[in-house]
């Protein structure tokens, strides 16, 4: 990565779209850079790395308001970043739970569907009424 970019080059490194590193910057999860008077705004390698963590921390799960609590953080001791990251966990954990009990349910309608006899009459459909 060079020391300064275009938007343009930024997305590109960052194989991300322009309209993303725009949106982060309406969001103020990054700054926007100064327009100098001719030519175009240049992004440093920290708002490039800024942006990095922002992705790094969206595919972990975490939301953009929560990803902004954690850049307040950066400074912060660790303790503070730990409790943030353990309740995104318990979070993650309960949406688990949820789901193996959706999967579970599904597989039994299917285990129904599968051995029906009444072709007028889905168990899908009945479960849902």
């Amino acid at each position: 990565m060079s020391n300064k970019q275009t938007i343009g080059q930024l997305a590109k490194s960052l194989e991300i779209n322009i309209e993303t590193i725009r949106f982060y910057e309406r969001k103020g999860l990054i700054n926007q850079p100064q327009k100098p008077i001719s030519g175009f705004r240049v992004y440093s390698d920290d708002i490039a790395e800024r942006i990095a963590f922002i992705r790094r921390s969206q595919k972990l799960g975490f939301t953009l308001d929560e990803i902004s609590h954690l850049l307040e953080l950066n400074d912060k001791p660790c303790h503070q970043v730990q409790e943030l990251a353990t309740q995104k966990l318990s979070t993650i954990s309960q949406k688990i739970v949820e789901l193996k009990n959706l999967e579970s349910a599904l597989q039994s309608l299917l285990k129904q569907c599968a051995t029906n006899q009444d072709q007028n009459n889905c168990p899908i459909i009945e479960s849902l009424r």
